[in-house]
């Protein structure tokens, strides 16, 4: 049994992860703000004698014994994230300084969360992680987008001048059950408004493409990274190769919801990224194959049920 400290564990991901870490017969120490995180996720864990839950700010110190850490602490949609910018930058720059500074006093192996948007509006497709990105730093996503380049490069100098033993993921879009319905993101904004049978609003004109991975793809992925080799620290790109089109998605969307709702077109907001897609190979080399193995109409199908619950 190991003691696994995972902030940002009432979140969509972290809920997940604390589930299985849990499962597999692990201590769970969750930490969470509740600044985009839910009680609600991990209430049906509460009653598990080996899951902690403890309210804090990554943002200050946090001192527990502990043998892995997963930073998981920060808000991860547009809308989340530039609610407060300067708390957003604070939250991965100071969280990622606090949870290594734990890692390096209790000798714990330690996850940094990041993501995708490193790699900014990407000029080179798909996207592998020697691709050092297409960023603006002062534009409105920056405040999301620089700080978690500020914690990889905090993770990785940690590691070559105090030997923490860091593990670097970039996560592309995920879903699934236990998303906040109203976070923003493309998949429950399209999901809330065909339930509804509201207009489904795309930005720009549809062509933008993303690819989505469900969730239990990723928490695989994640655990796998964090028992490789101490010698591989990452970055490496978790995510689904698999490439839509936000009209794609939108008529996925429509298909699976049997909604009669109608597609309408605002304008594209600033920085808003025109491709992103995983390049998944080092992935696949170094984590025993992995591969994401849900498709997208069985991971919406998934979603779609989980939402009919919970949206009126």
């Amino acid at each position: 049994m190991k003691r696994i400290l995972i902030t940002g564990g009432a979140g969509f991901i972290g809920s997940h992860l604390c589930e299985r870490l849990l499962n597999e017969g692990n201590e769970v120490i969750c930490m969470d703000n509740y600044f985009t995180g839910s009680k609600a996720n991990i209430q049906h864990l509460l009653g598990n004698p080996f899951f902690e839950l403890v309210r804090h700010d990554v943002t200050e110190p946090y001192f527990a014994e502990v043998d892995e850490i997963y930073n998981l602490a920060c808000p991860a949609s547009p809308p989340h994230y530039q609610h407060n910018p300067i708390k957003t930058i604070k939250t991965s720059v100071m969280g990622a300084i606090n949870m290594l500074g734990l890692a390096k006093r209790v000798n714990a192996k330690i996850l940094q969360a990041s993501t995708s948007e490193v790699y900014g509006d990407p000029e080179m497709h798909p996207q592998p992680e020697s691709y050092w990105g297409n960023v603006n730093p002062i534009g409105p996503r920056s405040c999301y987008d620089e700080g978690k380049r500020c914690a990889e490069s905090l993770f990785i100098n940690y590691h070559k001048q105090n030997n923490v033993k860091i593990k670097i993921i970039r996560i592309f879009n995920t879903y699934g059950t236990r998303m906040n319905p109203y976070d923003g993101r493309v998949v429950s904004n399209f999901i809330v408004q065909a339930l509804k049978g509201e207009d489904i609003t795309i930005y720009g004109n549809g062509k933008q493409t993303r690819s989505f991975q469900y969730v239990d793809d990723l928490v695989e992925g994640m655990i796998r990274m964090m028992a490789s080799d101490d010698s591989f620290t990452g970055p490496v790109n978790i995510g689904n190769p698999g490439e839509y089109t936000m009209l794609e998605l939108a008529e996925k969307v429509l298909e699976l919801t049997k909604s009669s709702s109608k597609i309408i077109y605002e304008p594209l907001p600033q920085d808003d990224p025109m491709q992103r897609k995983p390049d998944i190979s080092l992935a696949h080399k170094e984590l025993n194959g992995w591969e994401p193995k849900v498709e997208l109409n069985e991971g919406l199908g998934n979603t779609i049920n989980y939402f009919k619950k919970i949206v009126v």
